[in-house]
């Protein structure tokens, strides 16, 4: 018989969190801990998303706007529909959410990416 192992961490309870407003006019107004990413990820939490791909989802959004990516990849990162479809996503598919995201990000929306080999950044062209 095997033991099971418990942890002393407890999954982040389903509370009600008001759903975000990803609109990037809001953004220039915005006061720290209250961009629209972080709404976003107290809205994710608050559905019961995993901390750490919330986390992983809040800096994607963050990022599509700051680095301006294209109109497609900022739909992609929630800048339409307020996230939904980004929470959906992660929800049904974490490790293919985790992924895509990371691709993202590792080439800064599919802009380049850094040689392994000498670790200079390479842009697609």
């Amino acid at each position: 018989m095997s033991k099971s192992f418990k942890t002393p961490l407890t999954a982040f309870p389903k509370v009600h969190v008001p759903a975000p407003r990803l609109d990037e006019s809001r953004v220039i107004g915005c006061v720290y801990g209250q961009y629209p990413w972080d709404d976003w990820h107290r809205w994710a939490l608050g559905r019961g998303l995993d901390a750490d791909l919330a986390g992983l989802a809040r800096l994607t959004i963050r990022e599509a706007y700051q680095h301006q990516w294209t109109d497609r990849l900022k739909s992609l990162c929630g800048w339409r529909d307020n996230g939904r479809r980004m929470l959906r996503f992660a929800l049904r598919s974490p490790e293919k959410a985790r992924q895509r995201w990371n691709r993202l990000l590792d080439t800064d929306g599919l802009r380049g990416e850094y040689d392994k080999q000498t670790g200079q950044w390479r842009p697609h062209v």
